[in-house]
């Protein structure tokens, strides 16, 4: 590019020249931090007042249950469950898909709701956390958690329990891991490894892994 080059017509307002001299003399670092951030909002790149999308209905089966809303079609299914249906058993964590709260099935398949919008969902069986339990019984699983103290903060609990359920559903499918060992067998063997790398997209951060770990085993009959 020509030193006398420009990205604005000359005789514009707030034109901005970028050429080699400017980017020696000012700094790269200080050229992208200072100078071109106002140059793109002198020419009004950036519409602050961007209206809100019209809202579009959607079916969920929820636990259970038929749920009908109209929702904005940019709402996850996280904060659909929280914030539309008071169902607050799914925990925001980092909100990016990282630490597992989140984790809901959906048609028995487990996902981290903070990364799947609400509308993609329409007419699907979403069963979260609190969809487990009949009455006073607790789902094997709970009552698996319960006895090996698979919790502590309680925090990532919910979503330790949906992936296990969802996770053990996977292995009963045959469906390999990254440590299965024997792609032959119908069933990969749950060993601890496979359950650690199965439930590995679940951070609990006060460190209960081994106790959720056998709570597992003994949800899934085997010894622990």
């Amino acid at each position: 590019m020509d030193e006398h080059d420009s990205n604005t017509e000359p005789g514009t307002p707030n034109a901005f020249e970028v050429t080699r001299r400017t980017v020696i003399e000012t700094g790269a670092t200080a050229l992208l931090l200072t100078t071109l951030p106002n140059a793109v909002l002198a020419d009004d790149q950036i519409d602050g007042n961007e209206p809100p999308s019209s809202p579009v209905k959607v079916e969920l089966q929820i636990n259970g249950r038929s749920h009908s809303l109209a929702l904005d079609p940019r709402t996850t299914l996280l904060d659909t469950l929280r914030e539309h249906l008071a169902l607050t058993g799914s925990k925001k964590g980092c909100d990016h898909g990282q630490c597992g709260a989140c984790t809901v099935l959906i048609e028995g398949r487990r996902i981290n709701s903070c990364l799947t919008l609400a509308v993609m969902h329409d007419s699907q069986s979403v069963t979260t956390i609190e969809g487990f339990a009949q009455g006073a019984n607790l789902h094997p699983m709970q009552t698996a958690f319960v006895e090996h103290d698979g919790f502590q903060c309680g925090y990532c609990t919910s979503g330790q329990i949906c992936s296990a359920i969802g996770m053990l559903a996977e292995s009963q499918q045959g469906m390999p891991s990254y440590v299965t060992e024997d792609l032959t067998k119908s069933a990969p063997e749950l060993t601890d490894a496979e359950i650690r790398e199965r439930m590995s997209g679940n951070i609990c951060r006060c460190a209960a892994y081994p106790n959720i770990v056998e709570a597992i085993k003994q949800a899934a009959g085997m010894p622990t």
